[in-house]
């Protein structure tokens, strides 16, 4: 890491990590590094975060950029987004216009269609992990790879994984589910949130109450507030909070909807989609998958010294 100088200790902080922003002394660019300790916190899950987000490239989605070690932790390099995360973005506006809002949308589905043809899903879809470039444009980028999955040969996955306000129904049930329509109902969640200002499935007179906000879940019990949201929005919301993964609308369909389609700027259609599927994702890494993995290993290994330097 004698390549990266600090700017800032604390920028962020995860279940098991800490990220902090630093700049890379020969090129000034700034980056974000997520550090985790040592030792027995390194397991499949983390290897699993790394190599499928390393095999993503896409201009929604926070780029991956290395791995490295320290004495005491592992360190994954990645693409800094000044911007922050849009929840705190919603959180100022109270609610977005729905014109921003949509186009938050479009930049999502962008992103998340992008990983399900790459066959990922992310199983953590909201809010806090989305977050702006700080651009005037706010281009919005999907972080936290964390819980993500390769769905390979579109197999089932059954891990109560995930936010409880944004996770669907089939994922309370226990059973197995279809992680790319677990995706699709998270995005109706964030999309709900950004025009309401609220979450779809918390009661409104008891916030915190977990337990309630599982029923409603489950019981896909949610309100439209008056005079709020137009009728294609409210359309599209609709086909996504729907219980029955079968029946629930597919990315396809989103992409295809009326609503979704207005305004959709052209670094977003169909065409700029199939090149970023297309193009050699591999070239842009300067590592390997088993270099990453010998990395990784090696983290796995408890710190060389209790050193609180990073």
């Amino acid at each position: 890491m004698e390549k990266y100088e600090l700017v800032e200790e604390n920028i962020g902080d995860g279940r098991v990590a800490v990220v902090k922003l630093m700049r890379h002394r020969e090129t000034k660019e700034h980056v974000a590094v997520k550090f985790m300790e040592r030792g027995h916190k390194i397991h499949e899950m983390v290897a699993r975060e790394i190599i499928n987000h390393r095999s993503l490239r896409h201009p929604n989605i926070v780029k991956f950029k290395e791995v490295a070690l320290t004495p005491t932790h592992l360190a994954i390099v990645m693409e800094y987004a000044a911007g922050g995360e849009l929840f705190y973005h919603v959180l100022h506006q109270r609610r977005i216009a729905e014109d921003q809002a949509r186009y938050f949308f479009q930049q999502l589905i962008a992103g998340v269609s992008y990983c399900h043809d790459m066959e990922i899903c992310h199983r953590d879809l909201k809010l806090e992990n989305t977050l702006l470039d700080g651009s005037p444009a706010h281009r919005l980028k999907i972080c936290d790879f964390g819980y993500s999955k390769s769905c390979l040969n579109y197999s089932r996955t059954h891990s109560m994984v995930g936010t409880p306000a944004y996770i669907a129904p089939e994922i309370i049930s226990g059973k197995d589910y279809d992680g790319k329509l677990a995706d699709v109902w998270s995005c109706g969640v964030m999309l709900y949130t950004m025009l309401v200002g609220t979450l779809p499935f918390e009661d409104k007179n008891d916030r915190q109450n977990l337990r309630k906000m599982v029923q409603r879940i489950s019981a896909v019990q949610y309100e439209f507030p008056h005079n709020v949201l137009s009728e294609g929005s409210k359309n599209l919301i609709s086909r996504i909070f729907v219980a029955n993964p079968s029946k629930r609308i597919t990315m396809e369909e989103i992409k295809s909807h009326p609503w979704f389609l207005k305004n959709l700027p052209m670094e977003l259609s169909e065409d700029a989609h199939y090149f970023y599927l297309n193009q050699e994702n591999t070239k842009y890494c300067v590592q390997s998958i088993e270099e990453i993995m010998n990395i990784v290993n090696e983290a796995k290994t408890p710190p060389v010294a209790s050193s609180p330097n990073l």
